[in-house]
Order: structure tokens, then sequence, then C-alpha cells
């Protein structure tokens, strides 16, 4: 879904004028003839999302700058673009004073608009990127703050908000990627609890021998190497919301305590003497199904119902691909401030592209490639061959005329997901065959490569989880992937993010 621009004017000529020319854009494009419908379509709480306004100053009843003025009263922040028929000096002041952002001179040419309302748009983006980090770092996250224009998204929204007013246990599922945490902060962030602490503790990362002292902490003494006494997460956390990623990794020992310490509302420090009582409300997050865990044997069936109150499961971004155009403005203006580079936009067949791919690695690899394509770039403009580095593969969509690629896209092999790592095709499930086609023992090396690429797959492109569930170190792994691609083993580089 490209971004909506509110066009209000009463001339119906300039209107449908300024509306082709907003459609050849590649925005969508909304029409009104009246200062009083603008503010309707702002405010109305079934009115669709405004990225944009070109707004001609001069209409009967309320005029432009009673709309800007309007629009300062209800604190409504969309960049406003002013259309005006009388470049005069005086009404660009006022209406820049007002809160506009930029203004043109009718009648305005293409170009010119298009500059004006991209920047526009930009510079948008950046203030909710500044602001969703100010917010992140205050623990003031909101559901606001969330980037997403997807039907599908709709739902899980209004199932977070309603969990929100109450201390409910809310289990978060969906793949690696999907901004299972930033859910968490804004339920946290629109909560009663939201002054006080937000503590997230990922369950995955901690050693099984320290997951209890670090959760509930320990005294002085109480095993070798504990020098001074700890409080724990849930001490730490008394009061407002612990946040357990990749709880489905918990060992069953910790899934024992952990199962007490929410039934008694108290945890028992190691080697502490009697229990703390503390009061936290429990989000988890995982990206497994967790009652397959359950199944299996790897998860407590009693604890699975103690977390499994309220789920959510997010969709992967190949299930919203509207969001995408959208996380690309986003992404785009965070990076080119923070690296101070002049990229101004990405072309519609760079979009149009992009939205077809089906990002295995979600939200998380979409801005790692626009961070890559960020620093890599040397145009003002990105386009296709600023993002070489991800999969190749899309849905089997035909894409519209207008958003035919123009140049070719280079043949790629397939990539670890926000990464530089090139792997051969992935094999298939079930038993590893080892024997070859003649009847001969397969080399050890290339059995060894075959499970290193499965494991990629299984564990979607994170190195990391890789590297630890095949009991090597990362760049061990990068230099068995160098040689399993016949090339030069190099210098581990780390994946952005």
């Amino acid at each position: 879904m490209a971004a909506s621009i509110l066009i209000a004017d009463d001339d119906p000529v300039q209107r449908r004028l300024v509306e082709n020319m907003v459609q050849k854009c590649g925005y969508e494009a909304i029409v009104v003839d009246t200062g009083d419908a603008v503010i309707e379509k702002l405010t109305h709480p079934d009115a669709g999302p405004i990225d944009a306004i070109v707004l001609d100053l001069v209409m009967p009843g309320l005029d432009g700058m009673g709309v800007l003025s309007k629009m300062r009263e209800a604190g409504i922040s969309i960049p406003v673009i002013v259309q005006t028929a009388h470049g005069g000096i005086d009404n660009v002041v006022s209406a820049m004073r007002a809160g506009a952002q930029d203004f043109v001179v009718k009648p305005v040419g293409i170009e010119r608009l298009q500059v004006s309302l991209r920047n526009a748009l930009n510079t948008s983006a950046l203030k909710g990127e500044l602001q969703r980090i100010r917010h992140s770092r205050e623990g003031r996250l909101t559901f606001d703050d969330i980037i997403t224009r997807a039907e599908a998204m709709a739902p899980i929204l209004r199932i977070a908000e309603k969990a929100a007013a109450s201390s409910i246990p809310v289990l978060i599922e969906g793949e690696s990627g999907v901004g299972k945490e930033l859910f968490a902060r804004a339920i946290h962030g629109t909560s009663e609890r939201k002054t006080k602490p937000f503590v997230a503790v990922n369950c995955g990362a901690i050693p099984d021998n320290l997951v209890e002292s670090i959760l509930f902490g320990h005294e002085k003494g109480a095993f070798t190497g504990a020098t001074e006494r700890h409080m724990g997460k849930f001490v730490e956390a008394h009061g407002g919301t612990l946040f357990l990623d990749e709880v489905s990794e918990l060992p069953l020992a910790a899934q024992v305590k952990l199962l007490r310490a929410l039934q008694e509302g108290a945890v028992e420090a190691v080697g502490g003497r009697k229990p703390v009582k503390v009061d936290v409300r429990i989000i988890s997050a995982t990206n497994r199904r967790l009652l397959e865990r359950v199944k299996e044997g790897h998860f407590r069936e009693d604890l699975f119902y103690r977390l499994h109150v309220l789920p959510l499961t997010i969709p992967p971004l190949r299930a919203r691909r509207e969001d995408i155009p959208h996380l690309l403005r986003h992404f785009l203006a965070r990076f080119a401030a923070e690296e101070n580079r002049a990229v101004t936009g990405i072309a519609g067949d760079a979009v149009a592209y992009l939205t077809k791919l089906d990002w295995p690695g979600n939200i998380r690899q979409l801005e790692n490639a626009v961070y890559r394509a960020v620093v890599m770039s040397e145009s003002d403009l990105l386009g296709v061959a600023d993002f070489p580095l991800i999969p190749t593969h899309a849905p089997p969509v035909e894409p519209a005329p207008a958003l035919t690629v123009e140049r070719p896209i280079p043949s790629l092999p397939a990539v670890v997901p926000g990464s530089e790592v090139p792997i051969a095709p992935l094999p298939s499930h079930g038993a590893l065959p080892l024997l070859t086609a003649s009847g001969e023992v397969r080399p050890l090396e290339e059995l060894e490569h075959e499970i290193i690429r499965f494991a990629i797959a299984h564990y979607r492109g994170q190195m990391s989880e890789v590297a630890r569930r095949l009991k090597i170190g990362r760049s061990t792994l990068y230099r068995k992937l160098d040689e399993a691609n016949g090339e030069t083993p190099a210098t581990e580089s780390p994946p952005l993010g």
C-alpha cells in the first residue's frame, strides 16, 4: 500500500490535475473540495490513515489557514504542502508559521510536486523514527509506534490493546524478526505499569547453569563464583513487566521454578532462605509453536497453560506485504540520517520488487537490507541494483505494468537473511543420504556442508543459533560456509543489526 496523499482544492480542474500527478508519483490520492472535509478526514475514527496533505490556501468556508490552525489545535502533525495561486512572500511566511512544511505555486509541475512530497514524507518518517527511539528508551512505546497498515494486523492490535488494560499473561508467537518484543513493549507502554520497569530476558541466550541465578537471583557464596548478592530479573521487574523472550528454550529444571514463581507470586534466590514477594506482569514470546514443544516433551504442560492465557500470533512480513513500502520509508529516513547520506528515496521499480519478496528474516531482514543499501549506494535514489544480497525468489504474482522492473535483475545465489554469506540450495527434509548414486559412502566434508545448510534453513538464517546448535563457533561456521562455496575463508564480518 503506497502512501496516502489528501488533496484539498475547490477548483475541480486543478484538483484533478494534482490527483493525476500524485498518482503518477506512485502515491494513493484522496480528494476533497473544502477545508471542513479535510478536518473530517483527519478526525473521523473510521477514516483511513493520511501521510501528507496538499492544501489549497484559498477555499470557500474554512480556508487553508483555518485548516492549519485546527490541525495545530488538535495536535495533528501530518506534513502539509500548501498551494497558492499568489506566490507573495506574506502568504508563504504565514502558511509556514502556521505549520506548513512546504509550498508550491499553481500550476505546479510534477517534478516540483514529487520532490516536495518526497521531502515531506521523509521528514515525517524521520520524526516518527526519532519519536519511536525516544519512546523505546523511556519505556513509553505505544501501539501508535508500530508501523503497520495491513488488514491482517488489525485484529492483532485490537487484542493487544485489550490485553494492555489488564495484567493478563500474554504469549506472543511468530517467526524471528516480526517484532514480538516491540509488541511486548507497546503492551507495557500502554498499560498502568508504564512508569515501572520493563525487563527483557532472552531465555535462549542464558547458559543452562545460570538460568535460575539470572531469573531468581542468588545470595553471596551460593555457588562458586558468587562473590556478591544478585537480586534477579523478577525482583528487578517488580511492579512492572518481565518479558521472557524465546521462553521455549528454558531448560526443564528452570521451568519448574518459573511455574512456582507464577503460582505463588514469589521467588526464592539460589542459596536464599525465604521467598521474596514480587508483583510482575509476564509477557512471553517464542518463534516456535509452544504447544508442539509440549507434545515433544520439551516444555511443561502446566507452565504452558500459565503462559498461554492470551495468545497473540504476529503474521510474517510476507503475509502483510502492504506494510513493506511504509517500513522502507521509515528505515530509509533513519539510516540516511544516522549515516549522513544524501539518499532521498527508493525508486518505484525497487519498491515493487522488494514488496514481492518473501523476506524469511521478516522486518529485521528488511531493515538490514535497507541499511546496507544506504551505506553502499552511490546515488541519491536507491534502485533494484542496490539490493543485490537478498533472496531473489518472489511469489508468482504478475507485476502491474506500472511497476515493471526496467533493468534485468542479476541471477544471484540465495543468501543468509541479513548477512552476506552465500549458501547452496537447501537439502531436503528427512533422512540424510549416506551413499552416492554408485553405492559409495559420501565424503565426510560433503555431509558436513549439507548439515550446515540444513541448519541454516531450519533456524531461518540466525547464524548465532545455528552455531550454538551445531556446537561450533561462528567464525568456524563462516569458514565452513566459505569452503562449501569454494571461496577462500575470510575473516568473519558479522551481519548488520
